[in-house]
């Protein structure tokens, strides 16, 4: 029973430079247990996220680098737990989380990135976030009376909804590289679940009571747009995958693979990233024994 997770990341990655077009259809939303039993998983997971705080603490001293990390799913795929289980080693000083709702009005008086700006990480930390400006390209289009009646955009600008979408993702391609460019690389994922397998999970939030917090009549509602939102999805990653800022398709039906791989996907980026501990001087050095005889004078 080997206690890492010997995976090829490269397997979920979409940067759009493939020889053919993402297809939802064709992504798979369940692979093969990566994991013997729930101990084994439990193993591998404490592995990587102690190597997730190890890498966040070198980034911190570092302090060069941040980086985003976006999780978008349909609801009830798993943000929340993989957030919650992927992220557990970390030390909550170095994360920065982010769940993103509904729009205020403080946030629709701005450009549709401007909320995302202002939680955007500080370097040395890995901001999350739970949703994101993708939003603009998902549940907008799906429903599009949102931007035509809620957004205060000029009439104008949405008389054309089909220029104004690439022109969305225009802006979000610009955006990832320009975070990109100041040293904060940008993590996406996607986590698909299968329509089956959501229906499964909101009906366990019904029968089960302490569950029943969890559940929001709206998310049925917007089942019954399962078809456009796939669509959706299928159209934001083919036009806003690069080779510097890739999707990541996670099979979701089964949530320990899941957690594993967007774990692995993250240490796998942290360990690419040129960061090291800062040098201490030959001075230094000797100004740090100086103040160990200090120390022990005091005593």
């Amino acid at each position: 029973m080997t206690e890492s997770l010997a995976l090829a990341i490269e397997q979920f990655r979409f940067s759009g430079h493939e020889s053919k077009k993402f297809s939802i259809a064709d992504a798979p939303t369940k692979i093969d247990d990566l994991y013997e039993n729930k101990e084994h998983y439990e193993i591998i997971l404490r592995n990587l996220t102690s190597e997730l705080n190890e890498f966040q603490e070198t980034m911190f001293a570092h302090n060069r680098y941040g980086m985003v990390t976006i999780f978008q799913a349909m609801d009830a795929a798993g943000k929340d737990s993989t957030i919650q289980h992927v992220f557990s080693g970390v030390n909550p000083l170095g994360l920065r989380v982010h769940s993103f709702k509904r729009p205020n009005d403080a946030e629709l008086d701005h450009d549709f990135l401007w909320r995302s700006m202002i939680n955007l990480p500080e370097r040395g930390t890995i901001g999350i976030f739970n949703r994101s400006y993708y939003e603009e390209v998902l549940v907008v289009k799906v429903h599009p009376d949102i931007l035509t009646q809620s957004q205060r955009l000029p009439d104008e600008r949405t008389a054309n909804l089909d220029k104004l979408w690439k022109q969305r993702y225009k802006d979000i391609r610009n955006f990832e590289t320009y975070l990109i460019r100041n040293g904060f690389p940008v993590l996406k994922f996607f986590l698909n679940v299968s329509k089956k397998e959501q229906a499964e999970r909101l009906i366990s939030r019904i029968e089960d009571p302490s569950k029943n917090w969890k559940f929001d009549n709206q998310d049925v509602v917007e089942r019954g747009f399962w078809k456009q939102y796939m669509q959706a999805y299928e159209e934001a990653i083919n036009e806003t995958a690069t080779e510097k800022a890739p999707w990541y398709i996670i099979p979701a039906d089964d949530k320990k693979n899941m957690r594993l791989i967007v774990a692995k996907v993250v240490a796998e980026t942290l360990r690419s990233l040129k960061m090291e501990y800062p040098k201490v001087t030959k001075e230094q050095q000797k100004n740090l024994q100086d103040l160990v005889d200090v120390i022990n004078r005091a005593d």
